[in-house]
């Protein structure tokens, strides 16, 4: 039987979604499941080792149900950012695994910072202090449940704990390892100075495998739960937002990767490991260079929120085409309404995790197709900021690569080419995570002599909106008004 299928086994937050994908990137089965959170206190988000297996186990048995698995070449994995878990010697949770999404360690930013020391923090790790990377929490646990740090045998990510049920072998890929902020991201090794100031041992954390190498093969006991073939081979991939970027073909040079999604990120590649508080500095989906994360924390999270507590609701189908509608018809600038978008805290460029969102320049002229128009203006001012940044530090920009459910937004698409200047292709690569973990697979099993090139013959563009030269200078004016809305002294814990 011809191997021509790989698969991608995208284990994100909420849910994992295991495809399986043609030599050209069509797919042509899927199986999902669900992944349950709990919140036992304010603050604090956690997740169940044994769902994120079951949920991988249920997708692949599902999918292993609708193709013929002896046509699988191998199988690579793309996984939630930012999330740790606490194993025993068996592979079995001590604890709940922390989702990304917890904030119980936003004292021990501060703590920590000031003991290792901001600057080295950014320059080894490539992250901006901020309460999003995995190393506050650890530090939290040692401060205030060292027992959790001792009974631990493994500590890892989504792509490790996967990899080793999967295998036998806990291997994390530079880029699902990367997020923890333990990585040494210019050595592609963990920090031994951080390790030992959190009294870490290497042996505690995954090993490092090079995005596209092959980390290990099903197991007979991993084979029977899901319906995949015992010895398969399982390919390192990695974060599911560098996963996204190689799965629209965005981490080359040239290009930004624009995903409008929960999170709003905007990614460049780079060759070298800039550091900046513009981005975050990740490594690169394709084990080469680096990727230059903008990240807006609430994203699509905070449209949701307002047409929930403002505009009726999501449960009416039309309300965002009549709310797009409605705001077409007001000019740029939202006829003075602007927002600070932070609902959810600021991570680049202010790194405020207190920062929160406001309206400004309300008046009874003002209605709800304002706000939701200054809203968008807002999200693309925060992105085209980053991308002007990452152009004034040599990066050379020519295009954007839209994904996500804002791709389907024919106005916010013509507000990021009107207020960047660059041409936004609309991505027709579906799953872009699980694609990008796809075509991880695809050059493991040796279809494509590199990553670049499987992202190349895997990927599809479909529409371009080109910009409107002369709208520049009102964009350039609305963005110094609208990045005056963020108050510091008020928004801040």
């Amino acid at each position: 039987m011809t191997k021509d299928l790989v698969i991608g086994l995208d284990s994100s937050t909420q849910s994992t979604k295991a495809v399986a994908w043609t030599r050209n990137g069509t797919p042509v089965a899927e199986g999902r499941a669900s992944i349950p959170l709990s919140q036992p206190q304010p603050g604090w988000v956690e997740q169940d080792v044994e769902d994120w297996w079951s949920a991988a186990r249920t997708a692949l048995r599902e999918l292993a149900g609708e193709i013929d698995v002896s046509r699988v070449a191998a199988l690579a994995i793309s996984n939630q950012r930012e999330t740790v878990a606490f194993l025993d010697e068996q592979g079995n949770g001590v604890r709940p695994a922390v989702v990304w999404l917890d904030e119980r360690a936003r004292e021990e930013v501060e703590l920590l910072s000031g003991e290792i020391g901001r600057d080295l923090l950014h320059s080894v790790s490539g992250k901006p202090v901020d309460i999003t990377p995995v190393i506050f929490r650890l530090s939290w646990f040692r401060r205030n449940q060292p027992d959790v740090m001792e009974r631990a045998a493994k500590v890892t990510d989504v792509h490790c704990f996967l990899t080793g049920r999967l295998t036998g072998n806990w291997t994390s890929s530079w880029t699902s390892a990367d997020p923890f902020g333990l990585l040494d991201i210019e050595q592609m090794a963990w920090s031994q100075e951080f390790l030992d100031h959190l009294r870490i041992r290497p042996d505690q954390l995954g090993t490092l495998a090079r995005p596209g190498t092959q980390t290990g093969t099903v197991t007979a006991d991993a084979a029977a739960q899901t319906g995949l073939p015992e010895g398969l081979p399982l390919v390192a991939a990695g974060g599911d937002g560098q996963c996204a970027g190689l799965g629209v073909n965005g981490a080359r040079e040239g290009v930004v990767y624009l995903n409008l999604g929960t999170a709003l990120i905007t990614g460049a590649w780079a060759p070298d490991p800039m550091i900046s508080l513009n981005w975050r500095t990740m490594t690169s989906p394709t084990g080469n260079g680096y990727f230059l994360e903008g990240c807006q924390r609430a994203g699509a999270f905070l449209i949701n929120w307002f047409v929930d507590t403002f505009a009726g609701g999501r449960d009416d189908p039309s309300v965002f085409s009549k709310l797009e509608a409605e705001a077409a018809r007001i000019p740029v600038g939202s006829e003075g309404v602007t927002v600070c978008p932070y609902l959810t805290g600021c991570m680049d460029p202010h790194w405020d995790t207190g920062a929160r969102a406001s309206f400004n320049g309300l008046s009874p002229n003002h209605g709800l197709g304002h706000l939701y128009r200054a809203v968008l203006e807002a999200m693309t001012l925060e992105s085209a900021r980053t991308i002007t940044a990452m152009k004034e530090n040599g990066l050379k920009i020519e295009k954007i690569v839209a994904v996500g459910g804002g791709g389907n937004s024919p106005l916010w698409t013509r507000m990021f080419a009107d207020a960047t200047g660059l041409p936004v292709h609309i991505s027709q690569s579906l799953e872009a995570s699980s694609l990008g973990a796809a075509m991880s697979a695809a050059h493991g099993a040796g279809w494509f002599e590199t990553l670049d090139t499987a992202a190349a013959e895997m990927s599809d563009e479909g529409e371009t909106v080109i910009p409107d030269p002369q709208m520049r200078d009102t964009w350039n004016a609305l963005s110094a008004r609208q990045f005056a809305s963020y108050r510091p002294e008020h928004n801040s814990q």
